[in-house]
């Protein structure tokens, strides 16, 4: 038998939730992946769906995949429904790599082409940082301070050097897919001479590793997603083929989502889809590696046609311990825990 799920007044108010655009500003520990996990069976048992059509549920991780999975799978079970239909659980990169293989000619990709991981990345770009810095030793060895001794400074361009081209590269790199921005524009800048004295070297990093992905012929997931969201852009009959798989949208952990990855989900659900995107604008946990923008989840519940939702009731911190934060000024939100 199903035990009974006790919910909270902001959760309940979630779950009343039927179709059009919904954003829910939730604060850590509030149960964020409780309730949407609930909201997701509950639609799936209720919305008339079509025997080729899903709920879509997007997170961003593969545990948080793996967790959302688990949840509906058990409380459809618990049911009486067999798990595995009606829904489908991915991440963005994963929702991505779906969408290409539907057409990857659309792109210029095979339908065989490989994705590398992070390790693979981090492992050739370690290489051209290094022939890069080779290359231009004499421009980096500049840029060190003079107060340093020679053996100081020497040490840092073999060390530490690397680590900060790697770094810069590393955001380069990611920054110039998320704004689909080509190496022949990047090129015409160049050329204009208005520009960074590091352009140079981030340009010819950037086009011998595009080089090394099409020897291997892959893609990394920063191309996983420019390319879903061109592949959506050109070719309008596989959007409205996605439409109607999807006709209802949940995207976790949304304060973590570029404004490319934005950009797919909003041509999947169109102008009058339906869509619920919770997560807390206040902290986005991958904001310093990547191209996340909390802003475009603040602005999207910010909006007139969107129901604004709180879950503002944290499950983590006893009131001795919020007690004690007060005294030191530490805002924290408010508990359930007794």
């Amino acid at each position: 038998m199903e035990e009974k799920v006790v919910l909270r007044p902001s959760q309940e108010e979630v779950l009343k939730y039927r179709q059009g655009l919904m954003g829910i500003s939730a604060v850590p520990g509030s149960g964020k992946t409780f309730t949407l996990s609930n909201l997701a069976v509950k639609l799936i048992l209720t919305t008339p769906l079509e025997e080729d059509q899903e709920v879509l549920v997007v997170t961003f991780s593969n545990s948080a995949a793996d967790n959302f999975s688990t949840r509906i799978g058990e409380k459809l079970r618990a049911s009486g429904l067999m798990e595995g239909f009606g829904y489908r659980v991915r991440t963005l990169h994963g929702l991505a790599n779906d969408i290409i293989r539907e057409r990857p000619e659309l792109v210029g990709l095979s339908n065989d082409f490989g994705i590398i991981d992070e390790a693979e990345f981090n492992e050739i770009l370690r290489d051209l940082v290094a022939q890069a810095k080779e290359e231009n030793i004499d421009f980096l060895r500049g840029l060190i301070s003079e107060d340093y001794s020679d053996k100081k400074r020497e040490e840092f361009l073999r060390g530490q050097m690397n680590e900060l081209l790697l770094s810069l590269s590393i955001q380069f790199i990611k920054t110039v897919k998320d704004q689909r921005i080509t190496i022949s524009q990047l090129e015409d800048w160049l050329a204009d001479g208005h520009h960074n004295e590091f352009l140079p070297i981030c340009l010819s990093i950037y086009r011998s590793y595009q080089a090394a992905l099409n020897y291997r012929g892959a893609i990394d997931f920063d191309d996983l997603i420019r390319y879903a969201y061109e592949c959506l852009s050109l070719d309008k009959t596989l959007t409205q083929q996605l439409r109607h798989r999807w006709p209802i949208i949940l995207e976790d952990e949304a304060q973590d989502s570029s404004k490319l990855q934005q950009g797919i989900l909003e041509i999947l659900v169109g102008k009058k889809g339906n869509w619920v995107r919770v997560g807390d604008p206040n902290q986005a946990i991958y904001e310093s590696f990547t191209t996340a923008d909390p802003n475009l989840l603040k602005s999207f519940v910010a909006r007139k046609d969107v129901r604004s939702v709180d879950l503002p009731v944290s499950g983590r911190s006893a009131p001795a311990i919020i007690d004690l934060a007060n005294e030191f000024g530490i805002k924290l939100p408010t508990t359930d825990v007794e």
